[in-house]
């Protein structure tokens, strides 16, 4: 086969963020665009002669297409194999086990996670490495570098693989193997978690409800939740992948999320309820009558974690991004264990999680995992807290009051300004940054302001620095404030602005989280000038 070789000119703005390239599916469906990144991605890695790639997606519009693409640059460019999970579909978490498993050389993951997908949407690509994780900077940057001068991709003439036939088949020359893309991370599920016992606790009259949004982790739920483990059917919900998630959006939190909200909120709601995004990183906790915010089920869950068959062990330690709460830090305190804080961004944790020195991570935005795989797992955290039910029997709030009992609560709310104008939310941040010799001391309401700084991380394997990576405000109180511009985006500026309160008082852990917050939520409009600079009257999402 002789690859055919297209003369192409670099296209401005493909500059991968925290999780890849992530733009309009318009924008990706343009001539030469995703073959101009797919040769970058490739070119920065080193080529892939002679490699095996895993590929999959979340089954938003465009995969299926991109896939065909990606398959025959794959083989004009000499790759020896392709892994495909079967209509191109895999979580990112199966696919990272998926790489693990198999000993490829990385894979190439096709998804925005949890934003919305279809024609007027959003699509993403990004690589993930040999370990199973995202791309490093250095990889990322190589990429970058790469679509600033390319000049040609290569690509071979031929046929669509059918993505629907399990089986071995040629490309080209070049091995393109369809595996089911649910079985092989289910069997990794049922030897981290006590499967028998939650078998029981279904068996008993405990009522779930997951909510899968029409997204890619509806077939791994119904397999795992309702075939292997004996939820009654119908736990699952809108457990069919769709190319436009149903019309929804994809992120599972209580506004996006809001008709199992209704429904575990409701005089006769389930016991237990979940949600997962586009991808299947991500997840949403709720009880009957008790939403977990993702920073408190990561501290539950390094907590009792040991009360799992993969963990029964204990933790190697424990790592959070810096938005996350604090409340991880007080669990990993008492344990005598080290608590890392990191960027926003999985990529971060990998070091940390291959040189064995954190086993569970957690990030801010309802992402939780653990070293089984190198990416942040949604269903797995569902499972362990599942595991964690049957262990100890008891209901989600009464988990959660026994935990703020002896830990304290770290009041918490993400407060997300969606689309803004990235030259006022740009500049919001430039005045911050301008202030942080001036703010210390100055009071704001009731609330003083201790430290103003921006966080920057220094890699405790790789020794390597990555700075502007948030801006913390901390109050003599013991709150804080932390303001970021998110990479998750298509368009404008996400402006994440992070708030905490620790409340050691017993008789002031049952308050409202809004409520709790509302000197820390004053000071940081106050600060930053949220609403001048936004024109926003509020957040468009609160978590």
């Amino acid at each position: 086969m002789t690859p055919t070789i297209v003369p192409t000119t670099p296209i401005e703005g493909q500059k991968p963020g925290t999780s890849g390239l992530r733009k309009k599916t318009r924008v990706f469906m343009q001539p030469h665009y995703l073959e101009n990144y797919v040769q970058a991605i490739f070119d920065g890695i080193g080529g892939v002669e002679g490699k095996t790639l895993v590929v999959g997606g979340d089954g938003r519009y465009f995969n299926d297409r991109a896939i065909q693409v990606i398959l025959r640059m794959a083989a004009a460019n000499g790759a020896a194999a392709c892994i495909v999970g079967e209509a191109g579909i895999l979580s990112t978490p199966a696919a990272s086990h998926l790489i693990r498993l198999r000993g490829t050389d990385g894979g190439l993951i096709l998804s925005a996670s949890h934003n919305p997908g279809g024609p007027d949407e959003d699509f993403g690509l990004k690589y993930n490495g040999p370990n199973g994780g995202p791309a490093t900077e250095g990889v990322t940057d190589r990429i970058f570098e790469r679509t600033k001068v390319i000049d040609s991709y290569r690509i071979a003439e031929a046929q669509d693989v059918d993505l629907n036939r399990i089986g071995e088949t040629s490309l080209a020359g070049m091995r393109v193997e369809i595996v089911d893309p649910v079985s092989d991370y289910a069997a990794l599920m049922e030897s981290l978690f006590d499967f028998d016992a939650i078998r029981a606790l279904f068996a008993g009259g405990f009522r779930m409800r997951f909510d899968a949004m029409h997204a890619v982790t509806g077939p791994y739920a119904t397999e795992i939740l309702e075939n292997r483990l004996g939820a009654a059917k119908g736990t699952v919900v809108n457990g069919t992948p769709k190319p436009d998630f149903g019309g929804g959006h994809p992120d599972p939190n209580p506004i996006w999320a809001k008709d199992l909200m209704d429904h575990m909120y409701a005089a006769d709601g389930p016991d237990f309820g979940a949600a997962s995004d586009g991808d299947g990183d991500r997840n949403m906790i709720v009880g009957k009558g008790c939403y977990v915010s993702p920073s408190d089920s990561l501290a539950v869950l390094a907590d009792l974690a040991h009360l799992a068959p993969g963990y029964k062990d204990g933790l190697a330690g424990i790592a959070r991004s810096m938005p996350t709460s604090c409340a991880v830090d007080r669990v990993a305190a008492a344990k005598g264990i080290s608590c890392f804080e990191t960027p926003t961004g999985w990529k971060f944790f990998g070091n940390l999680l291959d040189a064995g020195q954190a086993t569970i991570c957690g990030e801010e935005s309802a992402g939780t995992g653990s070293n089984h795989v190198r990416e942040k797992d949604g269903l797995w955290a569902v499972l362990l807290w599942l595991n964690i039910l049957a262990a100890t029997d008891k209901q989600v709030a009464a988990l959660m009051e026994d935990h703020w009992s002896r830990y304290g609560r770290n009041y918490y709310s993400r407060h997300d300004y969606e689309a803004v104008d990235s030259a006022a939310a740009n500049g919001l941040m430039a005045d911050l940054r301008a202030r942080f010799a001036t703010l210390p001391g100055q009071e704001f309401g009731p609330l003083t302001v201790a430290t103003a700084d921006e966080f920057a991380y220094d890699d405790p394997v790789d020794g390597s620095r990555s700075t502007g990576q948030g801006i913390r405000i901390g109050f003599t109180s013991g709150g804080r404030a932390v303001f970021r511009l998110s990479g998750t985006g298509t368009e404008g500026a996400t402006l994440r602005v992070y708030l905490e309160q620790l409340e050691t008082d017993p008789a002031a852990l049952g308050r409202d989280a809004q409520e709790a917050l509302a000197p820390v939520i004053a000071a940081a409009d106050a600060i930053a000038g949220i609403r001048e600079r936004t024109g926003r009257d509020g957040p468009d999402v609160i978590t």
